[in-house]
């Protein structure tokens, strides 16, 4: 990990850019931080385009280090500054050619679409990880929250050292990850707006149900998918702060 930039916002949290070989990522600290009183951390996932998202992400850190949170995010594959799949570019014109011909959206599309993603997306979040927990000032244990919830679901299955996890509702998920989500134990929130456009909201509620997790919450809103109530930051946080805080 190369840090790259190094700023100090307005509520005294410390963000830094950095490179973890060609990926782009940002973290933010709290200012309580310190090598005597390492802070826990939640990965903020986020449908790609760091740049774009830097908005919602800052505010999302924001809140997160106002709870005592450190907060890290990768810029996903394919998206900002990183090299384009043409796989991944071809799937996504299928996608928007189904939704616009009022089209059902098969397996084998969801499958192009989105496994490609995971299968790289993950074991950088992986690596990133042991390079956040290498810090001083950075302790356990972690937490994921945010979307694209296929690449949240295999995190959670795969990576012991996350204890918890918010998860968005609101992409499509391949057959695969229902399956990897019965092997989900940890604590789950996940948050779903009825009236996603263009997603299924069927196929949010048949993952929840697969969810192995013996605590698990689904908080349900109207809306589209940017309408995010506020208030659901706030129950976040609460989750978060019951399981990685306790």
């Amino acid at each position: 990990m190369r840090f790259t930039s190094e700023r100090r916002l307005d509520n005294g949290v410390l963000e830094r850019g950095f490179t973890l070989g060609e990926v782009p990522g940002i973290l933010w600290t709290p200012d309580s931080a310190s090598a005597s009183a390492p802070v826990p951390l939640i990965l903020v996932g986020h449908p790609g385009g760091l740049d774009r998202m830097y908005p919602r992400l800052a505010g999302r850190a924001r809140h997160t280090a106002e709870q005592g949170f450190a907060a890290a995010t990768l810029e996903l594959p394919g998206s900002g500054d990183r090299p384009r799949s043409a796989v991944t570019d071809q799937a996504r014109a299928d996608l928007r050619r189904a939704l616009e011909a009022g089209e059902p959206v098969g397996e084998e599309l969801i499958d192009r679409l989105v496994l490609p993603l995971v299968e790289k997306a993950v074991p950088e979040w992986r690596a990133a990880l042991d390079a956040l927990l290498s810090l001083p000032e950075i302790g356990g244990p972690v937490g994921y929250s945010g979307g694209v919830i296929s690449i949240g679901t295999r995190l959670a299955a795969v990576e012991p050292r996350i204890s918890a996890a918010v998860l968005f509702a609101g992409s499509f998920v391949p057959r695969v990850i229902f399956e990897e989500a019965r092997q989900v134990t940890i604590p789950l929130l996940v948050l779903l707006q009825w009236d996603d456009e263009g997603n299924d909201r069927q196929m949010a509620l048949d993952l929840f149900d697969a969810f192995g997790s013996e605590e698990k919450t689904l908080h349900a809103n109207l809306g589209g998918h940017t309408g995010v109530p506020q208030f659901e930051g706030d129950a976040a946080a609460r989750f978060f702060t019951r399981h990685l805080m306790g």
